[in-house]
């Protein structure tokens, strides 16, 4: 089992920045992809950005140019750089992993004022 615990939400002004990172443990070794997602009130869990194994990325058209989904050398931290934010942005945003099984965080707020 892997897991994951994300770190970084806030409150931050349209325009602003914010890095979001999440702690991985446990059984890395099984792991295929690490990414984020985000979910807004009243809405579905909606990807945001993959890394897969290999370190390609995949990103949401939404987020695409704005946003960053990088790790460390060791795999033990998948970050999400997110500048110039948008109100729409504003959601809880979950750490996910995938290989022999999904596993997801606690999730971090991130709200955006406009």
């Amino acid at each position: 089992q892997v897991q994951l615990v994300e770190s970084g939400g806030g409150l931050v002004q349209a325009g602003g920045s914010l890095r979001l990172s999440c702690s991985v443990s446990g059984s890395i070794f099984s792991i295929n992809a690490l990414g984020w997602f985000r979910q807004a009130p009243g809405k579905q869990r909606d990807m945001v950005a993959i890394i897969t194994r290999s370190g390609s990325t995949i990103y949401a058209d939404s987020v695409k140019g704005r946003f960053t989904i990088s790790r460390d050398s060791a795999k033990t931290t998948v970050y999400l750089q997110m500048n110039s934010l948008k109100p729409e942005d504003t959601a809880v945003y979950y750490c996910y992993s995938s290989g022999t099984k999904t596993d997801w965080g606690q999730g971090t707020q991130v709200t955006v004022s406009s």
